[in-house]
């Protein structure tokens, strides 16, 4: 391959190698290890299911021994992109936006209920300790690690029980969706079925405002009533019912890795306190209703004005 034909886009995040796009931006090239191999052997999988992805088109090893990866490309802007662009003074996404994402949270539910794999509760408990990071956030937050927050837990999966599992996304979110479908699927394993979709636009919450867009109430609940439609189209059940387990354990996901080594740096404290504060807020919802509000969370400039003032520990 002419590797003077490919324009550099970035280094990839989450691991070794680079992404390339071609010079008429129809495709894609991405280089990395044995991770980038098993992923694109996964992605020709659920693409002959009618997963919305990337085909692969080519794939091989680089002179300097390196594997390869060439797919189609989905297009140049992903929804949070296309979200930032539109924002106009305000911090309300734009319509066009959610509705595109739950257009794409759809086809993929739907792709996704359509290979179900038979649940079991070692299978689902082991969901839980991967996507949730639970031995790290343990590890670094031991006041959690305590009877109550295991007894929330245990509640969640027994709600899940019944769900079916699907092969997932574990890292979904407007930046890795397109219009015409999802991206980078290094992280996929079994989740129970709506765990990557339901989140999607209450995840946002979790960043503190520094995303610089929201989903208002009106625009959340149109989203749910999109992914209930589908999921009742092919499993006969709405999936909503199961957003409080997932959101509890996306509060795991992004209070794992995030309290800083070095007590210098203050920033970083804040950000994992934040977080650490998220956590407990979500785990009081859920026992009161069995469910979690995102809207009733804080922003990280609030929570640090608190913080300031003594009003959080």
């Amino acid at each position: 391959m002419n590797d003077s034909t490919w324009q550099f886009v970035k280094k990839r995040t989450a691991a070794d190698g680079a992404v390339y796009v071609s010079a008429d931006g129809t495709r894609y090239r991405r280089t990395g290890g044995p991770e980038l191999h098993a992923e694109a052997a996964f992605q020709r999988r659920i693409a002959d299911r009618n997963y919305p992805v990337p085909h692969v088109l080519e794939e091989g090893i680089t002179d300097d021994g390196h594997y390869y990866v060439v797919e189609e490309s989905l297009g140049s802007q992903t929804l949070h992109e296309r979200a930032v662009a539109s924002l106009d003074g305000g911090r309300a996404l734009a319509d066009d936006v959610t509705d595109t994402a739950a257009q794409v949270a759809a086809r993929l539910l739907r792709a996704q209920a359509a290979h179900r794999v038979d649940a079991t509760p070692s299978r689902l408990r082991q969901w839980l300790e991967g996507a949730g990071f639970t031995q790290n956030v343990f590890q670094e937050n031991p006041d959690l690690d305590k009877p109550r927050t295991h007894a929330v837990l245990n509640h969640a999966l027994d709600r899940l029980a019944t769900a079916p599992l699907v092969w997932g996304h574990l890292d979904y979110g407007l930046p890795n969706v397109l219009p015409a479908g999802v991206i980078d699927w290094q992280h996929h394993g079994l989740v129970p079925l709506g765990y990557d979709v339901l989140p999607a636009l209450e995840i946002v919450a979790f960043k503190g405002g520094t995303k610089g867009y929201t989903a208002t109430p009106g625009q959340r609940h149109r989203y749910l009533a999109a992914l209930d439609d589908a999921s009742r189209n092919t499993t006969g059940q709405p999936v909503s019912q199961n957003l409080g387990p997932f959101l509890l354990v996306k509060a795991l996901f992004f209070l794992a890795l995030m309290r800083p080594a070095d007590p210098s740096r203050t920033d970083k404290h804040l950000k994992w306190q934040y977080r650490h504060h998220l956590f407990m807020k979500g785990r009081e919802q859920y026992e009161r209703t069995g469910t979690v509000d995102t809207a009733l969370f804080p922003g990280l400039e609030e929570f640090a004005a608190g913080h300031s003032a003594g009003d959080h520990p």
